[in-house]
């Protein structure tokens, strides 16, 4: 792990939170001109466009020396990021904001399950603790989006209505987002030991939308002739989500573990969810309040365990 300079990795990370919670408002604003598919190219092209003459420029004799097992991590890489977007973007026409993002931010969860495999770290009472509540918790935001709660009880549609309805379906394509948005950070923390950070984003940000071109021409979507106004939504999702969020996320992974970068993304569904509720007028109800609360808990008690030793893995020499 590399050591850290001047600049502190909690710092660029609360920048990186203050970006991303910005980015299922201006997808909500961009669905009204352009698919998700095409917003999600747009995202990942724009970002790959502008990071091109620096790569190419001053990276060169970098991306030149990279072997051919890390070209092809970090397009694998690249390769989840673009389904973790089509996955989430896609979610936002089914469900709500909150729920969307209160889903997609069990990234950490899967982070450490995905441990298992990778790094061959044992599943803790802390993780199976945190894994119930945010179990329960899932299942409480997905059961509020297609019941009403009253004093009275609970109503909600039958078992076939449930499954085949378009909230449980977006609440779903909200989870899968998750997984992927974990697989990509799980490589970016392998990776970003040995790669500097222009090259690294420019590599998985420019195979992401190679990725998403083709699913935007599979589905025969149209590239072209939005208004200016759904352009200036597409630069902006471009700008300030993708390439300062993220790039945030991904400077901080050659520093901090996956583990520990992921949980400070729990930030991002607060944030999303005050701009949704005075920009989209969304307003939570309790009990999606109640369900979230319980996942943001069941991934802090899951990580109390790494968190406890980010100082030394922060200051371990490479």
């Amino acid at each position: 792990m590399k050591k850290r300079g001047i600049v502190s990795p909690m710092l660029v990370l609360g920048i990186g939170i203050l970006a991303v919670s910005t980015a299922s408002i201006f997808i909500r604003y961009a669905q009204d001109y352009a698919s998700s598919l095409v917003i999600a190219f747009y995202r990942l092209g724009i970002a790959a466009l502008v990071l091109a003459p620096v790569a190419f420029f001053r990276k060169r004799g970098e991306l030149k020396k990279l072997s051919y097992g890390e070209i092809l991590l970090a397009l694998l890489s690249g390769l989840f990021l673009a389904l973790h977007f089509v996955t989430w973007i896609t979610s936002l026409e089914y469900t709500t904001v909150a729920s969307s993002v209160v889903l997609v931010s069990t990234v950490p969860l899967w982070v450490a399950l995905f441990s298992l495999f990778t790094i061959k770290e044992p599943l803790t009472r802390w993780l199976i603790l945190g894994l119930s509540l945010a179990l329960v918790g899932g299942v409480i935001v997905g059961v509020s989006d297609n019941c009403s709660v009253s004093v009275s009880g609970v109503v909600c549609p039958t078992f076939n209505q449930f499954f085949l309805g378009d909230v449980f379906i977006g609440d779903l394509l909200a989870l899968f987002g998750a997984i992927m948005a974990a697989s990509y950070l799980i490589i970016g923390r392998r990776l970003r030991n040995k790669m500097s950070l222009t090259s690294y984003v420019f590599v998985v940000y420019g195979m992401a939308a190679v990725v998403m071109l083709i699913i935007v021409l599979a589905f025969r979507q149209p590239l072209f002739g939005y208004p200016p106004m759904g352009y200036l939504w597409l630069i902006l999702l471009a700008l300030i989500p993708q390439l300062l969020g993220h790039s945030a996320f991904n400077w901080a992974l050659g520093f901090l573990s996956a583990t520990f970068v992921a949980i400070v993304l729990l930030g991002e569904p607060i944030g999303s969810t005050v701009l949704a509720y005075f920009l989209l007028e969304e307003t939570p109800s309790w009990v999606k309040i109640v369900g979230g609360i319980l996942i943001i808990a069941g991934i802090y008690v899951a990580s109390l365990g790494e968190t406890r030793n980010i100082e030394h893995i922060a200051e371990e020499p490479t």
